[in-house]
């Protein structure tokens, strides 16, 4: 399928953002919350990326899709927060990627690393969760995917060498 990774990135906005609405958030410390559906975000940054790859800077039209229909999914509020972050974060992205030549693995990496808090700041901001154990626990989730496929794909780079 030509565009599979644009499709199951635009399919993630929405399962992440329904998510956020249907499973309530876990209270980490006294009056700090945290949203376990964070989990998946870092995930989705990296399905981002290879839709990129599939669609170029029209991968912001595939995030506004998913943010539109997470809009009657989720309700406004989660869709334009996530609309929101995920457009500060995409132009992180594609400065990594437009300025960057470096393998793919690395820019996976790079733009994960700076975008990912920014990403958080903005989305548990306009959510009404943002604190210093929530943000660190949503980064620090959102690295972790991050690695496991940025560890991936440099085993795939090395073996190709």
């Amino acid at each position: 399928m030509k565009y599979r990774f644009t499709l199951l990135y635009v399919a993630s906005i929405i399962l992440v953002n329904y998510g956020f609405v249907k499973l309530p958030p876990i209270e980490v410390f006294a009056g700090t919350f945290w949203p376990p559906m964070s989990l998946l975000v870092g995930f989705i940054f990296v399905i981002r990326d290879f839709s990129q790859r599939e669609i170029g800077h029209y991968v912001l039209v595939a995030m506004l899709v998913g943010a539109g229909i997470s809009w009657f999914m989720a309700g406004p509020q989660i869709a334009l927060a996530s609309a929101a972050a995920f457009m500060i974060s995409e132009l992180v992205d594609w400065l990594v990627y437009t300025v960057t030549k470096r393998p793919l693995s690395e820019r996976i990496l790079y733009s994960s690393i700076l975008g990912t808090p920014v990403d958080s700041v903005v989305f548990l901001g306009m959510i009404g969760f943002l604190s210093p154990i929530a943000l660190l626990i949503q980064v620090a989730s959102k690295i972790v995917g991050a690695l496991i496929v940025w560890w991936g794909l440099r085993r795939r780079e090395q073996a190709l060498v």
